[in-house]
């Protein structure tokens, strides 16, 4: 697939593939749920992600002539431009972990969130408009994970352990949230949108305040070993790809 590659078109997929693989994590929820409510509350946010991701590619892909079923369904692994963050299973040996899916959502929504909101004044008026509707959504979304986390922190001592180790496997990651390169400066320069960097500050005290009141120990920085954002992925990406993509691949142009 041949994609221009622009400093904007890159800094648009990097939202749009964190949406969208995220989505797809959370959908592997649907039908696993803990409890019935969760389930649906799960499915939905992913439905959430997965409309924003659907915006954003459409948006994208009109540089190139492609649609949104392209960009989503026949990248490479390599071509995706999301963090590694949201790519990770949410446990280990092919175990779900409840705690790791909450706290990764909530890291996830307290970002999605502060970018939302700094996106209303793009340069470029139909993100601005994707961003007004993905910020009400984003916002549900904070706050469900807040209340879990809430919740499960400071609720037994078996909860609490399990949140804290899912905390350490989780921590690792966030510091490529706000790695600062040149796709970034060139998007804040255009006023196309902000860099990533310049979200960290209130992003780590939204987490502080909800990580402490859960009673939660908010790990050691370590600096970033991971490069998802330039299309260097874990070896979790290609598994989800080769799930999510099936379809399209096996019944190439399908349509509902």
């Amino acid at each position: 697939m041949k994609l221009s590659n622009t400093p904007a078109q890159r800094y648009l997929l990097r939202i749009a593939d964190a949406a969208l693989i995220l989505s797809q994590r959370n959908a592997e929820w649907c039908g696993h749920g803990p409890i019935l409510e969760e389930d649906l509350a799960l499915s939905n946010l992913a439905l959430d992600h997965l409309g924003q991701a659907r915006a954003l590619l459409t948006h994208v892909g009109k540089t190139d002539g492609l649609d949104e079923d392209q960009l989503a369904m026949l990248r490479l692994e390599q071509q995706f431009l999301n963090p590694v963050l949201f790519e990770l299973p949410h446990g280990l040996h092919g175990q779900r972990d409840f705690a790791f899916t909450v706290l990764r959502n909530l890291a996830a929504a307290t970002w999605f969130t502060l970018l939302w909101q700094r996106l209303l004044d793009s340069s470029d008026a139909e993100v601005a408009a994707i961003a007004e509707k993905s910020l009400k959504e984003s916002r549900y979304h904070l706050q469900h994970a807040t209340d879990w986390t809430l919740r499960l922190g400071d609720g037994t001592a078996e909860s609490k352990a399990r949140m804290q180790a899912a905390l350490e496997r989780l921590w690792p990651y966030v510091g490529e949230l706000f790695e600062a390169d040149a796709v970034d400066a060139a998007a804040e320069e255009t006023k196309l949108g902000p860099s990533w960097a310049s979200l960290q500050m209130e992003w780590r005290a939204q987490m502080n305040a909800v990580l402490g009141a859960a009673t939660l120990t908010v790990p050691k920085d370590c600096a970033n070993a991971h490069r998802g954002r330039v299309g260097i992925h874990s070896e979790h990406l290609g598994h989800l790809l080769a799930e999510m993509q099936y379809l399209q691949r096996a019944y190439p142009g399908g349509t509902w």
